[in-house]
C-alpha cells in the first residue's frame, strides 16, 4: 500500500514559528514533526509515500530527499495553489494504486494508532476514515457513527452532535477521485474532502475507527508543546556526550553527540538534548522538555515542558516555561517568561484581533526565530514575539510583537 501525505500548507497560523521553516519540518521530541508520521508508516510497512508540498517545498524536499536514508522510497508532488483538502487529495491520482493510505501533514499519528487503523480497515474494507474523542469537538469536523459506519460529518458546527471528530487520515480507495471532480466549493470557497466522503456516503458505508493511542492536530503554536508531550513518552534514556560528576539525571533522557552537561545539572525526563550543546552548570531542565542542537542552558536557568530550537541560548538566571523558542534566540541574563495566570484562568490568544482560548492554564511565549532579550526583561504569559525582534534591558512584553519589533 502506498501512502499519500498533505504537507503544503503554508502554517499561517503557526507564526512566527513558520517564518522561515515550513511547518513540517518543525522540531518536536527530537526531529522534524514530519518524520514522526514516516517513521510510524515505516514501522507499519508502509514504505512507498508521496508528500505533498507547497509552502517553502524545497526544504523539505533538501532534508528528506528520495527517502533512502531513512529505509523510506519518498516521491513529491507540488500544490501550487490551495484550493482545499479535496483538490489537495486529488493530485494524489497519479501516484497511489487502488487503495492508498492518505494522512494530514499537521496530526500526530503513533505507529500503534496507524497500525490498529490498518487491521480495522482489513475487517471492514472500503473507505475508512479514523476518528478521535476530544471534550471540545466545536471547531472541528464533527462525525456521527452509528455500528462503526459514519451518518453524517460536519464541519465546525455551533451544536455539535458528537465528541468524534476527523482525525486526518483516511483509507481511500481510486474511486475517490471521480467524486472530488464532482464536489462543488463549500461555504468557505474551498473544495473540501469532507463534502466528498458525503457524497460517497450516499452511495456506499464509510467506516469510522476511533484511534488507539493519543491524538493531537497541531493547528497552532501551542499544540507542539502537546505534541512534545506525547511523542516523548516512549523514548528510552540514551547518553552520547560528556556528563561531568554532580550531574543528577533522572528518568529517561537523551544526550546528543559533542554535548558537555555540566557539574551540579539536574535534568528530568523524558526529554531530549541534541548535539554539541552547554547545559549547566548548576541548571534544572524538567520533564517533556527538547532542546535542539548547538543550544546553551546555563547557571541558574530553568526550562521546562518546552521546546528549544537549534542554536538558542538561555544562558543565565533564566525561566522558560511552557513555551516555544525559535532558531538563533538569546534570553538575556535574568530574563523570565511567565506562563501562569495569577487567577489560574485558561491562557487566551490573540490572532488577527481574535481572543482565541488556548485551553491551557499554563502557556508562557512563543518566540520567532533571531529574537534577542536584555537583561532582566520580563515575557508575560501567552505573549507571541515575531522573529527578529528585540526586548530591551528590564522591558515588559505581552500581546501579539509584530517581526522585526523593538520593545523598550
Amino acid at each position: 500500500m502506498k501512502a499519500f501525505i498533505l504537507a503544503a500548507g503554508e502554517g499561517t497560523r503557526m507564526r512566527p514559528l513558520t517564518a522561515n521553516i515550513p511547518k513540517p519540518l518543525l522540531p518536536v521530541a527530537g526531529k522534524p514533526f514530519l518524520m514522526h508520521t514516516l517513521e510510524s508508516l515505516r514501522e507499519n510497512k508502509i514504505e512507498d509515500i508521496t508528500i505533498l508540498i507547497g509552502w517553502r517545498g524545497r526544504r523539505v524536499r533538501e532534508y528528506l530527499g528520495d527517502g533512502s536514508k531513512v529505509g523510506l522510497n519518498i516521491g513529491y508532488e507540488e500544490q501550487e495553489r490551495r484550493l482545499g483538502t479535496a483538490h489537495a487529495v486529488g493530485l494524489a491520482r497519479k501516484h497511489v494504486g487502488d487503495t492508498f493510505l492518505c494522512i494530514n501533514g499537521d496530526v500526530v499519528l503513533t505507529p500503534k494508532s496507524i497500525k490498529g487503523f490498518l487491521s480495522f480497515w482489513k475487517k471492514k474494507k472500503g473507505t475508512t476514515v479514523a476518528l478521535a474523542e476530544v471534550a471540545d469537538s466545536s471547531n472541528l469536523g464533527v462525525v456521527e457513527v452509528e455500528d462503526d459506519v459514519i451518518k453524517s460529518i460536519e464541519e465546525k458546527p455551533k451544536w455539535p452532535k458528537s465528541n468524534l471528530i476527523n482525525a486526518g487520515m483516511y483509507l481511500l480507495e481510486k474511486s475517490i477521485f471521480k467524486l472530488i471532480e464532482k464536489t462543488p466549493k463549500s461555504r468557505r470557497g474551498e473544495y473540501e474532502i469532507t463534502d466528498t466522503l458525503q457524497m460517497l456516503m450516499e452511495k456506499e458505508d464509510v467506516h469510522g475507527n476511533v484511534l488507539a493511542e493519543e491524538w493531537i492536530d497541531v493547528g497552532r503554536p501551542w499544540d507542539l508543546l502537546k505534541a512534545n508531550q506525547i511523542l516523548l513518552k516512549n523514548i528510552s534514556g540514551e547518553n552520547n556526550g560528556e556528563v561531568q560528576k554532580g550531574v543528577v539525571i533522572e528518568k529517561n533522557v537523551q544526550i546528543g553527540e559533542g554535548t558537555v552537561v555540566k557539574n551540579g545539572s539536574n535534568i528530568i525526563g523524558p526529554t531530549i538534548i541534541g548535539k554539541n550543546c552547554e547545559i549547566g552548570p548548576n541548571c534544572l531542565i524538567r520533564p517533556s522538555t527538547y532542546i535542539g542542537e548547538g543550544c546553551k542552558v546555563g547557571s541558574a536557568s530553568e526550562v521546562k515542558n518546552s521546546i528549544v530550537m537549534d542554536n538558542s541560548q538561555v544562558p543565565h538566571h533564566n525561566y522558560v516555561g511552557d513555551s516555544v523558542i525559535g532558531e538563533r534566540c538569546n534570553l538575556g541574563s535574568g530574563t523570565k517568561i511567565a506562563n501562569l495566570r495569577l487567577d489560574e484562568k485558561n491562557i487566551m490568544v490573540s490572532f488577527k484581533g481574535q481572543k482565541i482560548d488556548t485551553g491551557l492554564r499554563k502557556l508562557g511565549a512563543i518566540i520567532g526565530d533571531d529574537v534577542k532579550t536584555g537583561v532582566n526583561s520580563s515575557i508575560d504569559v501567552g505573549t507571541i514575539i515575531g522573529e527578529n525582534s528585540f526586548i530591551g534591558p528590564g522591558a515588559v512584553a505581552r500581546g501579539v510583537i509584530a517581526p522585526n519589533s523593538k520593545i523598550f
